[in-house]
């Protein structure tokens, strides 16, 4: 990459640790923050998780279209932060189940935009300045979206030790802010909207808009299919490790930071391959290590088993979570916000979908969990397989366009 864009990535990584870190400090203890701050019963804490899932994939998608139509994509960035900073704030210090039900609904839910917009952000300024390696590029950011993975849980952690929630969801609201500030301020706006560029089609001079190619139906399904895994798995993992495996939650807590750590290296290392074979080839290969991942865990009897597999979860998750976004954006080229949107959303639904299977695995047995899982991830994997994109396409293969004839076909 030139110097002029990785000084133009910088800040958009700036963002992406920031906003992540915001994430990373308030959800793995929003049950927690529920259950013990604002006092929600079971029925309660489901409905709200439900509620939030489903209005961010909602706002996502609207602000996605919008985002392809009109050249904002910067303007969406700031709002989004902005509304994060919001909601965080107004979070620390209400306690009343309704308005903070009503605040997830909407500031929340414009806030959960800013990672699919930063990708699409990205996706534009990589295709017209280094086209060749858009993927390794996305893959390298949401690399730095794994980084702030590491330590947010645990500098939650640390807060609610020193205080309560009104320091943890301060900190998130504080660190919103210093996103904003950075896209506003370093940030430019990318000249013309995502589906005005050379290749668009026209119509009395406005761009038509790009219809999502009837193939991304079974792709999105079987990437929703191993999102809900990656949630599910790890809904249950402290609960298994203690409950069956005799471990402790410290050896939970030491498994997860072992797959993020893991996770970080293998994603640039796949950004780096993207850019030698297809990124279809390396997705697949990310769906066989979820199948064989699950497998293992179904039938682990130690601890130790299970933290040995977390280089194959890793795998997993380094593959499908680092090139997914630009496979899904290569299919849809004129249309980044769309794409990147399509797939972002794919975990939220997972995280729908898994609800009611953990309920199922906290009747039955949390080993059943990831036998599901099993099924699932093979489901996941047997429709990828299926879904072959035609090769007349430009970027049927997730090979970026100028660099189809100097890679083996896929």
């Amino acid at each position: 990459m030139s110097r002029d864009l990785i000084r133009r990535l910088l800040p958009l990584g700036i963002v992406f640790l920031t906003s992540g870190v915001a994430t990373a400090v308030v959800g793995p203890f929003l049950g927690l923050f529920l259950n013990t701050a604002v006092h929600a019963d079971p029925v309660q804490v489901t409905v709200f998780l439900v509620i939030a899932s489903t209005s961010g994939v909602a706002m996502s998608s609207v602000i996605g279209r919008i985002s392809d139509r009109w050249p904002i994509r910067h303007t969406l960035l700031v709002t989004a932060a902005l509304a994060g900073f919001a909601a965080s704030g107004l979070t620390a210090v209400i306690r009343d189940y309704w308005i903070l039900l009503a605040v997830t609904a909407t500031a929340m839910a414009v806030a959960g935009s800013l990672y699919p917009q930063s990708f699409a952000y990205a996706r534009q300024v990589l295709q017209r300045d280094d086209p060749a390696r858009a993927a390794l590029g996305i893959s390298v950011l949401r690399t730095v979206f794994s980084v702030a993975w590491v330590g947010g849980p645990s500098l939650a952690a640390l807060l609610l030790d020193v205080g309560d929630f009104r320091y943890v969801y301060g900190a998130a609201a504080l660190l919103y802010l210093l996103a904003a500030l950075v896209a506003a301020r370093f940030l430019p706006e990318v000249e013309g909207s995502a589906a005005e560029g050379p290749a668009a089609p026209r119509d009395g001079g406005r761009a038509v808009k790009a219809r999502a190619p009837r193939i991304l139906v079974p792709i999105i399904i079987g990437f929703v299919l191993l999102q809900t895994t990656m949630v599910l798995g790890g809904q249950v993992m402290p609960l298994f490790i203690t409950a069956e495996l005799n471990g402790s939650a410290r050896d939970a807590g030491l498994i997860f930071g072992l797959c993020a750590a893991l996770e970080i290296p293998l994603m640039i290392g796949f950004g780096v391959l993207s850019t030698r074979i297809p990124v279809r080839r390396i997705l697949l290969g990310g769906a066989v290590c979820a199948v064989v991942y699950q497998a293992v865990a179904a039938t682990a009897s130690s601890v130790w088993t299970l933290a040995a597999a977390q280089i194959l979860n890793a795998l997993f998750i380094a593959a499908t979570s680092g090139l997914g976004i630009s496979y899904v954006q290569d299919l849809m080229p004129q249309a980044p916000g769309r794409a990147t949107t399509l797939f972002t959303n794919t975990f939220p639904i997972g995280q729908i979908v898994a609800a009611p299977l953990f309920g199922v695995s906290q009747q039955y047995g949390f080993r059943l969990a990831f036998t599901i899982n099993l099924v699932l991830s093979a489901l996941g994997l047997i429709l990828l397989l299926a879904a072959r994109p035609r090769r007349a396409s430009p970027e049927a293969d997730g090979r970026p366009v100028g660099d189809r004839d100097h890679r083996p076909a896929g």
